[in-house]
C-alpha cells in the first residue's frame, strides 16, 4: 500500500508539471496558508498551486488533549457468581486487607483515556471539473504509532497499591512462602487461618472481560524477596473462559495503549469555495476520506493483553472504546479547511 501510494503521488505530480493551461503558475510561489479541524485533530496547512488543476498540500495535525473516564470494578476471584456474592466477597477480603496493612481498596477504579495522534501529511489534489471547486485527493499521513493512551487517575493510586499488596500476600499463601524475612534470617509466614482465606477467595483485580483463548506467561515471574521463580515463561496463565481481571504493575499503575501504523495512506474527495466573494483570497471547504492504517489498531494493557484479540465480553467501562477501534479498519477523515492566499490571487 505504501509503495502504490508513493507511485501514485509521483505520477500525479508529473502530470501536473506537464499540464497545459492558459494561465502561468509558478510552483511553490502560488501558496495558500490554512488552518484545519476535524477527526484528525487541529492543524496548519500550506498549499502550492502547481496549475489550476493540480495542488500539492503539506501540513501537520494534532489531536487536542481531552480525557474520557472509564470505570472498572475491583473483584476478588474469577468465579461466575451473582453481583451480590461478588460484592460480599470483596467487602470481606478488603476489610481483612485493611486490618493487615492499613490500606483500603475502593470497589471502583477510574481510568482516564486520552487521544495522542499527530501526523505530518503530504497530499495531492486533482480538480477535474471546470469550476475547479471539487477535488480528488491522494497522499499519506506520517505520525506516531501510539494513537491513544489510558491510565488510572491519581485518586485510584491508594486502591491500586492495596490491590498489589493483596495479590502479593495471596501469592505467599498459595505457594507457602514467607511474606517477611527478619534481619537474623527468620522466615515469617502468614497465620494459617489468614493464608487459607486468601487461598479460598482468589486474586484481586479490575474486572475487564473474559479470555477468548488460553494465555501463557511471556517471561519468568520472580519473587522479589527470595529470588525464586514463581511462574516460568510458557506456563499457563489463564484458560479460555477465565475472567480477565487486570492487576496493577510493579509501580501500582494500570494502563493501556492503542497502536496503529505510523505510515497511513490517504484517499478522499473535497470541495473548496470562496469564503468572502469580495475577497477571493479567502477560501473555505471540506475534505472527506479515509486513512488506511493496516487493519484494526492494537489495544494492549500493561501486562501485554490485547483487548481486541485476547478478550471478549468486555465490561461497559471499556467496551465501547474497544469496539470502536475493532471496527475501525480505516480511520475516517472529515476535515474543514479555511485558507488565505499569500500574495496575489491568480
Amino acid at each position: 500500500m505504501m509503495r502504490n501510494t508513493l507511485l501514485l503521488l509521483a505520477a500525479m505530480l508529473c502530470l501536473g508539471a506537464h499540464a497545459q493551461d492558459n494561465q502561468t503558475y509558478k510552483p511553490f510561489k502560488n501558496l495558500d496558508l490554512g488552518i484545519t479541524g476535524g477527526t484528525t485533530g487541529l492543524g496548519v496547512e500550506l498549499t502550492s498551486h502547481i496549475n489550476p488543476s493540480w495542488d500539492v498540500r503539506t501540513g501537520f495535525t494534532m489531536e487536542p488533549r481531552f480525557k474520557v473516564n472509564m470505570d472498572f470494578h475491583v473483584q476478588v476471584g474469577d468465579e461466575s457468581q451473582t453481583a451480590q456474592q461478588r460484592e460480599t466477597k470483596f467487602k470481606k477480603m478488603s476489610s481483612m486487607l485493611y486490618d493487615l496493612t492499613g490500606y483500603k481498596v475502593n470497589n471502583k477504579v477510574v481510568m482516564e483515556g486520552t487521544p495522542e495522534m499527530y501526523n505530518f501529511k503530504l497530499l495531492v489534489d486533482f480538480k477535474p471539473l471546470h469550476d475547479k471547486r471539487w477535488h480528488v485527493t491522494t497522499g499519506f499521513f506520517l505520525g506516531n504509532s501510539e494513537i491513544a493512551y489510558a491510565e488510572n487517575d491519581k485518586k485510584a493510586m491508594v486502591s491500586l497499591v492495596a490491590v498489589g499488596m493483596y495479590n502479593n500476600l495471596y501469592e505467599k499463601a498459595v505457594n507457602l512462602e514467607p511474606y517477611y524475612i527478619t534481619s537474623d534470617g527468620t522466615y515469617v509466614y502468614l497465620p494459617d487461618d489468614i493464608a487459607q482465606k486468601f487461598t479460598n477467595n482468589g486474586r484481586m483485580g479490575l474486572h475487564v472481560g473474559t479470555y477468548k483463548h488460553d494465555v501463557y506467561y511471556t517471561e519468568d515471574v520472580v519473587d522479589k524477596i527470595t529470588g525464586d521463580i514463581i511462574h516460568k515463561a510458557g506456563d499457563l496463565k489463564a484458560k479460555a473462559g477465565d475472567y480477565y481481571n487486570m492487576e496493577p504493575d510493579e509501580n501500582s499503575m494500570v494502563w493501556a495503549k492503542a497502536k496503529a501504523n505510523k505510515f497511513k495512506p490517504y484517499l478522499g474527495i473535497g470541495f473548496m469555495g470562496a469564503l468572502d466573494k469580495r475577497d477571493p483570497r479567502w477560501q473555505i471547504g471540506f475534505d472527506a476520506g479515509a486513512l488506511f492504517w493496516g487493519g484494526s489498531p492494537e489495544v494492549k494493557t500493561h501486562d501485554g493483553t490485547d483487548l481486541i484479540h485476547d478478550v471478549k465480553d468486555l465490561k461497559q467501562g471499556v467496551s465501547s472504546y474497544v469496539k470502536l477501534f475493532k471496527l475501525a479498519k480505516v480511520c475516517p477523515v472529515i476535515e474543514c479547511r479555511i485558507t488565505r492566499t499569500l500574495g496575489r490571487k491568480h
